[in-house]
């Protein structure tokens, strides 16, 4: 039986609590990073959230998306019109729908690098300082159309379940288990001792060709990115097995590190 959704007419209606005011950042407000329901934009976005393992708190949207998802037995679920939606969230909404749910704690960062079988291939993306959570959606975006099978953070980088990381993410990153790599860089020694080939992506010119790194040959590959401008670091660099860069035009001195990702999960696929 489809659900029938409860219709809120008062922006201050507490139990909409976790959509109210999301334009203040990507948190509620009160609440310390990496804490507070995950909020999740967009009819295709939430439904990837109920396939995942995430528990479902609320569904909150104008009327008619909300009553077209299949949602399971005791998540509840709000409409409201656009202007009082509006109101309770902050900003416009053109997603139509919104749902928010239970974090998940980081994975286990020895069951991550031996995934479920540890003589499959495994790859990885491995990120330093990504502080920025738009580059972090969309990475985990192409990390789930290209192969990649977890993510490892360093200290620095932002919450992969903030809202805007969920957001441009189109809801994949609730697909990608993620753990957290405390000794930076050399917590990279565990990825060589798991059998992990380390590539840290710099568009350095003594690196190698990205080309020249054979995917066929390595079955555990974890590809190092750096932030957006500032890159890798020497000392990651360093860490690495191998520095390898994108050939590209002349004049082009790198790309961005979201679509750089995207080249480097596909070349080592």
């Amino acid at each position: 039986m489809p659900t029938v959704p409860v219709t809120i007419t008062d922006p201050d209606d507490p139990r909409v609590a976790d959509f109210r005011d999301l334009k203040a950042g990507d948190r509620r407000p009160g609440t310390e990073r990496g804490t507070g329901p995950v909020i999740v934009e967009g009819v295709p976005a939430v439904e990837r959230l109920l396939a995942s393992p995430y528990r479902v708190r609320a569904v909150f949207g104008v009327p008619g998306r909300v009553a077209a998802l299949d949602l399971p037995e005791g998540v509840a679920a709000y409409e409201a019109d656009r202007w009082a939606l509006s109101e309770v969230i902050g900003f416009r909404l053109t997603r139509g729908v919104l749902a928010s749910a239970d974090r998940r704690p980081p994975a286990d960062l020895d069951a991550l690098l031996a995934g479920p079988d540890p003589a499959a291939p495994r790859r990885l993306a491995v990120l330093e300082a990504l502080n920025d959570a738009e580059n972090l959606g969309s990475i985990a975006r192409s990390a789930v159309a290209l192969g990649v099978d977890g993510l490892l953070l360093d200290p620095r980088c932002a919450d992969p379940l903030y809202r805007r990381s969920v957001r441009v993410s189109m809801g994949h990153v609730l697909a990608l288990p993620f753990a957290v790599l405390p000794d930076w860089p050399g917590g990279l020694a565990r990825l060589h001792a798991a059998g992990y080939l380390t590539v840290a992506l710099t568009p350095a010119p003594d690196a190698v060709d990205l080309a020249d790194v054979d995917p066929r040959v390595h079955s555990r590959t974890a590809v190092l990115l750096g932030a957006e401008g500032p890159g890798l670091t020497p000392e990651a660099q360093h860490a690495a097995q191998v520095r390898a860069r994108i050939p590209m035009r002349a004049g082009v001195d790198s790309l961005g590190v979201a679509a750089a990702a995207a080249v480097g999960f596909a070349a080592l696929r």
